[in-house]
């Protein structure tokens, strides 16, 4: 979508009780993205010709995977059937559970929530867990059944499961078909009457909550803000952040329409940005609150809890000499997604990178693909590993997340392991797959309750690092992709767990050692070095590949020499000849086995991922 020439907008309305601030949730893949277009398009908010697919995912990597990553915020002017106009402020919001932190962001700049779900496959996992954070939000729920054109719709039986849930009588529940724009209108109007204006006053000190934020080279850090009380009255009044006490003038002041327009002030109630002009990205935090540097507000807004990384990985530059680069990037990027965490590590190995925190596998996928796309840089990710709690013989307690720092055995007195509450909701046909695959994962049976007409939630606790694992893509593919899951923290447990180190060419290779429960160290260690052994590239030499416990082999595979035939020029005489020539090719190959390095590429780091196959 071409961008327009920045403008200012039209004046504003500064009457709140036209203004509604809302947001979509719904489990990945259930429509909001759609319907967040059949919005725009209701709205005449981008023209007909300037209109694509996914209009709110400005990123390519959204595109091409069909799943939004980052929430984004769009005005709408709506004119309701009542004859009156509205300012209507939408936030899109990501339905993947490793973007929770995502969602839960966006809640605290809106008074209600548009909920979707899909009529063929009705309430999931992720549509609980988003509505519950909804409703501990404070927010109106407006629920919407869509995608009723499809054959297996079933938009009856889902409005049932909705009634229950919310206490909504089930033909209050609208039914849309995004795709087609059928009953769209519908949505608008709803919001207009249900969602309550929001709460503020127009004179009082300004008090802006930033819930996003990114960095452009020529602005600096432009803050998302909400506005809940005062006005911001130009681009030229200093503003003071509460929690830094960091004092600036602003560059420029809009609102998002859904490119960034200017305009010329912001006013209680409404959503838009301020370009800071900051260029130190730590000078400004997502939760922090905006106020006016002279006579601004005392008391700051509540603001988010901080993210809590549940897997653990090392970023590291293909190149030693892009570390600076990989630094800045990571600084960046932080300002963009909060709930990353990035600590600088070095690796024998690998040379000097970031151990990085994340919410989840899919979440450490899109951070690195981003990383490489948009800052241009060649990573090396480690495999990823929890966070483990380690009582010490002399009674204190550590952290650690990378395997590498695990104590000596000799000074632990306990591991504790972080487990996880997982919900799955599945098909009835499907209990006995999923039951054989979390007890193969050490998981524990917590309940079982039917929701629905042949439909089950199973609940389990799971050790974390089992979950990570390969878990979700081996129960999609035991249940045909029918099952959904979600999950959240359950506490620490102690485990019989021991460090799995991995030696390459008779060297430990820091970056693979991996922590695992002593019953499975065999089964790992040999699944490992068998994966290793099919993407080390051969070598002039052999190379062993090892597993062990402490200084325990437990398993052993070998990547086989590349070979030259150098009798291929002895053609007759005697065969002592041939010996004094093997004989030197076998020296050589010992010389070279001491000397030589083995390039270890990315795939074999990656193939700690792949033990759960």
């Amino acid at each position: 979508m071409a961008p327009r020439t920045p403008t200012l907008v039209e004046p504003k309305m500064f009457d709140q009780s036209r203004i509604r601030n809302f947001c979509i949730i719904a489990h990945i893949d259930h429509g909001k993205s759609t319907l967040a277009d059949r919005l725009l398009e209701s709205t005449e908010t981008i023209e007909v010709r300037r209109m694509v697919a996914q209009a709110l995912d400005s990123m390519d990597l959204e595109r091409e995977r069909g799943v939004t990553i980052k929430a984004s915020a769009v005005r709408m002017r709506y004119s309701a059937a009542d004859g009156a106009a509205y300012e209507l402020n939408l936030i899109d919001t990501p339905g993947h559970v490793d973007f929770g932190y995502e969602v839960s962001r966006a809640l605290a700049a809106c008074e209600g929530a548009v909920l979707v779900v899909d009529a063929t496959q009705g309430v999931e996992a992720q549509t609980l867990a988003n509505l519950y954070l909804a409703v501990d939000a404070g927010l109106h729920i407006v629920p919407v059944i869509n995608k009723i054109d499809l054959p297996a719709a079933h938009p009856d039986e889902v409005a049932d499961e909705i009634e229950a849930l919310l206490s909504i009588p089930a033909e209050e529940v609208l039914r849309v078909s995004a795709k087609v724009g059928t009953n769209t209108d519908a949505v608008l109007e709803a919001v207009v009457a249900q969602v309550p204006p929001p709460a503020g006053a127009q004179s009082g000190p300004l008090r802006a909550l930033v819930f996003d934020s990114h960095y452009d080279s020529y602005k600096g850090v432009v803050a998302y803000v909400r506005v809940l009380d005062g006005r911001v009255e130009s681009a030229s009044t200093r503003l003071r952040m509460m929690a830094s006490g960091e004092v600036m003038q602003p560059l420029e002041l809009g609102v998002f329409a859904p490119q960034m327009l200017p305009v010329a002030d912001l006013s209680a109630g409404e959503v838009g940005y301020i370009a800071t002009g900051l260029k130190d990205v730590r000078q400004i935090q997502v939760g922090d609150t905006i106020t006016t540097a002279a006579d601004g507000a005392t008391d700051p807004l509540p603001g988010y809890h901080e993210a809590k990384p549940m897997v653990f990985a090392g970023l590291y530059p293909a190149s030693g000499d892009d570390y600076g680069e990989l630094r800045d990037a990571l600084d960046k990027f932080r300002l963009n997604d909060a709930a990353l965490s990035a600590e600088p590590e070095s690796s024998a190995a690998l040379g000097l990178g970031f151990r990085c925190g994340f919410l989840g596998l899919f979440h450490m996928e899109i951070v690195q693909e981003r990383l490489e796309r948009e800052y241009d840089l060649a990573l090396i990710a480690t495999a990823p590993s929890v966070v483990y709690q380690v009582l010490r013989t002399d009674g204190e307690i550590v952290d650690v997340d990378n395997p590498a720092d695990l104590p000596d055995p000799s000074q632990i007195e306990e591991v504790n392991e972080p487990w996880m509450r997982v919900s799955v909701w599945t098909p009835d046909s499907y209990i006995g797959p999923i039951m054989e695959l979390v007890a193969g994962r050490r998981g524990l049976h917590r309940g079982m309750e039917y929701v629905g007409e042949g439909r089950v939630m199973l609940t389990y606790d799971m050790p974390l690092a089992e979950l990570i694992s390969e878990f979700y893509d081996q129960l999609k593919s035991r249940t045909r992709g029918y099952a959904s899951m979600d999950y959240s923290f359950a506490g620490y447990r102690p485990g019989d767990l021991v460090r799995l180190d991995v030696l390459v060419n008779e060297e430990p290779v820091d970056a693979l050692s991996v922590i695992v429960h002593r019953e499975d160290a065999y089964r790992v260690g040999s699944a490992l070095v068998k994966r290793l052994k099919e993407v080390i590239p051969r070598q002039m030499f052999r190379v062993p590949l090892q597993a062990a416990v402490g200084k325990r082999v437990i398993a052993r595979e070998t990547v086989s020499a590349l070979r030259k035939d150098v009798l291929s020029k002895c053609y007759g005489g005697d065969v002592t000849r041939k010996r004094k020539l093997l004989e030197r090719q076998k020296a050589g190959k010992k010389r070279m086995k001491r000397l030589g390095n083995v390039e270890i590429p990315q795939e074999a780091f990656m193939a700690v991922l792949k033990l759960g196959d």
